[in-house]
């Protein structure tokens, strides 16, 4: 392992965080410029730019023709959303979890991870997979902007105004500014990508560790990056609901579009590995089902909870470390976890949600 892996792994981080914020920004006072409502730009522009850094990731991934990263960054970056970023976002102060969440976007967020799953079963995804994952998010985004232009809603589309620099007046040659930002913005995130891609190869190489890992892990935590840095400002200024918004959002895209996308650019059909099936997407569909009845009790996610699930994700990321370096004890905790920590929570999760249901009936 040389100094330029770890040098490569950095600069991917720091373009591909770079990159998502010059092209959101940009994106937004274009969209912007020519009438869409913040409230819109808020739902799509920003979402799809959060996602972005995992985008350009799995895509330049596939075309290298390294399916587990692909596929890991996804994976992991979805479990490290809800497990790490909401984790730490609850820390910071309790999180107010809207109806509309519970009732439309969680919902959604579960059944995308099941149909990935179903498609993902054969052992791969073809680019036909790939179309029908596509589909479905454009779809999805369609219904975001019919919906959002019914029931508009003044607050939310100041409060996007006030973020991306939306209410001030246009300067002059505004438009070819913000085209500008999102050129540089796509450029930075191409290049990023590239070295993160490049850096997290090597690394998996010299420590032993499989790419499938590499992607669960290094690079999903530095993928999501800027859903970490939307939420925790989310929460400081008291925006508790765009936190979890965030975050549901940003798996809803990552699944169907980022894996729609990368699925669709692949020379081949990208390779899904067995441990990837029999571990990693059961996890990930349980962590998103447990956000139900977490977010259905109170509305809220109070800050024991987000301990809980901080707790979680550092089990799940020692066991696939344990697992991956073939350690002895990977099986022990791996045992552990499936046989007393998850049932155990699956009970109070059970306990907190009949408690829920009995205040409101």
């Amino acid at each position: 392992m040389t100094l330029m892996t770890f040098v490569y792994l950095f600069a991917g981080l720091v373009l591909l965080v770079a990159g998502a914020e010059v092209l959101v920004r940009g994106a937004a006072r274009l969209a912007a410029q020519f009438g869409i409502s913040p409230l819109v730009i808020g739902l799509t522009v920003v979402a799809f730019g959060t996602s972005a850094p995992e985008t350009a990731v799995s895509v330049q991934a596939a075309l290298n023709g390294s399916g587990d990263i692909a596929i890991g960054n996804v994976l992991g970056s979805n479990i490290a959303n809800v497990l790490l970023i909401l984790g730490m976002t609850a820390l910071v102060a309790p999180l107010v979890v809207s109806r509309q969440l519970i009732r439309l976007d969680v919902p959604i967020m579960i059944g995308a991870s099941l149909v990935t799953f179903a498609l993902a079963w054969d052992g791969e995804l073809s680019r036909l997979d790939g179309a029908l994952l596509f589909t479905a998010v454009v779809v999805y985004t369609l219904f975001l902007v019919i919906s959002s232009r019914r029931e508009k809603a003044a607050a939310a589309d100041d409060e996007f105004a006030k973020e991306f620099g939306l209410d001030q007046p246009a300067k002059p040659h505004a438009g070819l500014i913000n085209a500008g930002l999102v050129i540089a913005g796509l450029a930075l995130l191409v290049l990023g990508s590239n070295f993160l891609v490049e850096g997290a190869v090597a690394l998996a190489r010299a420590l032993g560790l499989s790419e499938l890992v590499i992607g669960l892990t290094v690079i999903a935590i530095g993928t999501s990056l800027p859903e970490l840095a939307t939420s925790m400002l989310a929460a400081f200024r008291g925006e508790r609901d765009i936190a979890v918004g965030n975050i549901v959002g940003s798996n809803i895209f990552n699944l169907l579009c980022v894996l729609g996308l990368a699925s669709l650019v692949s020379p081949l059909a990208i390779a899904v590995s067995p441990n990837a099936l029999a571990f990693d997407f059961p996890v990930m569909i349980a962590v998103a089902l447990a956000c139900l009845p977490i977010f259905f009790s109170g509305y809220s996610i109070n800050r024991w909870e987000g301990l809980l699930f901080l707790a979680y994700y550092v089990a799940y990321t020692l066991y696939l470390v344990l697992a991956s370096t073939g350690r002895p004890l990977a099986e022990t905790f791996g045992d552990a976890m499936l046989g007393y920590a998850l049932p155990l929570t699956l009970i109070t999760l059970l306990v907190i949600s009949a408690r829920a249901w009995k205040r409101q009936h």
